[in-house]
């Protein structure tokens, strides 16, 4: 059997930490004593700027100091709200050092939706970017403090220091809470996911089951920080193991080219639609050769593909060495996929190229990775085999044995903050927790998901149809840069639905219409109506999509580009 990834800890149990796993302070602290002069967090603006472990937990301790120093107690909420950075990192680890909680907000909230979470959450001071350091100032926040993330403004982080004496800091235990998490609602009473340093430090151990990293490797934090994907995924999961992490800035194709290559990243984590851009790209360079040369390469793919899924032997790095450099990819040793469901097509396609690619699943609320394909035992239609220690139920299954995923394990979320109800809702006394999420397990513990609950869609049949599903099948098309599958109603009377698809087209190709007219408008509908009347056939006859409405403008988007639905 091979070793646990966690297992190392042992030689460090009693002198850094008592219990059964270190605190987020604890893991950096170790992390530091393994490998400080190695480097920690990196960013290019526009030169490479970096801060090796020992530096970075310097200017933490010295922040949590002036922290201390100035009122935040033990539990005491600490927001933090910026854009990704090494300053946001160090924030957020000095606020754990200190012994609080840390609030991340999503930067790009509006001014109201964060001040409405500041006071949902009880937050007492704040870290902040430029942008919107002004508008929250102490005075007019109700908060205790207000920090700057940037050195433009007041405050600075890197400048904060104890000028008085500093009082004992009591640190947090592995089973107090780490953070506050707000998923939703950002207007009313939003829910904040109450996580502890356990559920975090668990949570980035268990899944290191099924995948190998090492302190050579870099990581690229291009997706928000404050979302628990890319906390758990890149950001604690990167200093767990001495890794690097370099900041992306900008969600720009030219940026995150430039930052890939001369970051020389091992570890590249996105979501399905950064995914399915950057190899559409790779296609269409592909196919600008010549259908002989095209089809001569994707021939290839599938031989390197075969190789790779029959023997565990990756040949595709030196097979199309050339086209993963064209597409600053050469360097990446695995790319993760999460936040949303990928095609299996284009999971096949990154590994038939000889990378590494992989996808999981999770929620917020489970810390959130609670499934994770292995490198070299993955299964394309799968989001990923259980974590050890994670228990999985089908709830009241279909007869394809499908049903509502519940989960339970070390990585569960200890309820949300102040609302037993919503509490009550979803997580019972023996600590299940409903997802939400509808699926099957496999005799070899690999979960499939079919959709939401919430989203799910009757038919006149009594079918069960989950929009998501046939929202895959439209991921090859770069026509389509947006579709979100609904049901609609023809009557009040006739309560079942029907099936229909709001999409709006490429943007090269909406401006290219849009400034043309309605002749050229007509012409992108029908190619619209013909992709649609393409996939149709592939689809169950219950799955079919009855109207098609082309949109001219795009549909509202999460900050970790997911379609809001409605």
């Amino acid at each position: 059997m091979k070793p646990n990834p966690w297992d190392f800890l042992d030689q460090y149990r009693n002198e850094f930490f008592p219990g059964s796993w270190p605190t987020l302070p604890e893991l950096f602290r170790i992390t530091a004593s393994r490998y400080g002069k190695r480097p920690c967090f990196t960013i290019f603006s526009p030169d490479r700027v970096t801060l090796t472990y020992d530096q970075a937990l310097h200017k933490i301790l010295q922040v949590a100091d002036f922290m201390a120093a100035n009122g935040i107690q033990h539990g005491d909420r600490v927001a933090v709200s910026g854009k990704n950075s090494p300053e946001w990192a160090i924030a957020y680890l000095a606020v754990t050092f200190a012994g609080a909680v840390v609030v991340p907000i999503d930067y790009q909230l509006k001014n109201n939706e964060i001040s409405n979470i500041l006071k949902a959450s009880e937050a007492v001071a704040l870290f902040i970017d430029e942008e919107k350091f002004d508008a929250f100032s102490p005075d007019s926040s109700g908060l205790k403090a207000r920090w700057s993330l940037s050195p433009k403004k007041s405050d600075y982080l890197y400048e904060l220091q104890a000028t008085a004496s500093v009082p004992e800091i009591i640190p947090a235990k592995e089973d107090e809470l780490a953070a506050i998490l707000f998923t939703s609602g950002t207007t009313g009473n939003p829910k904040g996911v109450m996580l502890t340093h356990s559920n975090f430090v668990a949570d980035c151990f268990l899944a290191q089951y099924h995948m190998e990293l090492f302190p050579t490797d870099v990581f690229y934090a291009l997706l928000p920080l404050h979302h628990s994907y890319s906390m758990l995924a890149v950001f604690i999961e990167s200093i767990s193991v001495g890794a690097e992490l370099v900041f992306g800035q900008k969600l720009v194709t030219s940026a995150i080219l430039h930052d890939l290559k001369a970051a020389q990243v091992t570890m590249f984590l996105g979501v399905p639609m950064l995914f399915n851009k950057v190899l559409a790209g790779i296609m269409k360079g592909i196919k600008a050769k010549g259908p002989v040369v095209f089809g001569l390469i994707r021939t290839m793919m599938a031989i390197s593909g075969f190789i790779k899924k029959t023997f565990k032997v990756n040949p595709g790095k030196k097979m199309f060495g050339s086209v993963l450099d064209k597409a600053s990819l050469r360097s990446i040793r695995i790319c993760i996929s999460g936040g949303g469901p990928l095609a299996p097509s284009i999971f096949k396609q990154y590994n038939q190229l000889g990378i590494d690619f992989v996808q999981g699943y999770g929620l917020t609320e489970t810390s959130p990775i609670l499934t994770l394909n292995p490198v070299k035992a993955y299964k394309e239609t799968s989001v990923g085999k259980l974590l050890p220690r994670v228990e999985c139920k089908i709830d009241n299954p279909d007869q394809d044995g499908r049903g509502e995923i519940i989960v339970r394990g070390p990585m569960i979320m200890q309820g949300y903050y102040k609302n037993p109800e919503a509490t009550a809702e979803v997580l019972d006394a023996d600590g299940w927790f409903r997802t939400g999420d509808v699926g099957y397990l496999d005799k070899d513990n690999y979960l499939y998901l079919t959709g939401r609950c919430k989203n799910l869609i009757v038919t006149s049949g009594g079918k069960n149809v989950y929009p998501e599903e046939i929202e895959n099948a439209f991921q090859l098309y770069t026509e389509i840069e947006q579709i979100l599958v609904r049901g609609f109603t023809e009557s009040e009377e006739d309560r079942s639905e029907n099936i229909e698809a709001l999409i709006y087209p490429n943007k090269e190709m909406f401006a290219t219409f849009v400034d043309g007219g309605s002749a050229l408008k007509d012409v992108v509908e029908k190619r619209i109506r013909a992709i649609v009347d393409e996939v149709n056939p592939t689809l169950q006859p219950y799955q079919k999509i009855v109207r098609v409405t082309v949109l001219e403008e795009p549909l509202e988007m999460t900050t970790t580009k997911k379609i809001k639905r409605f």
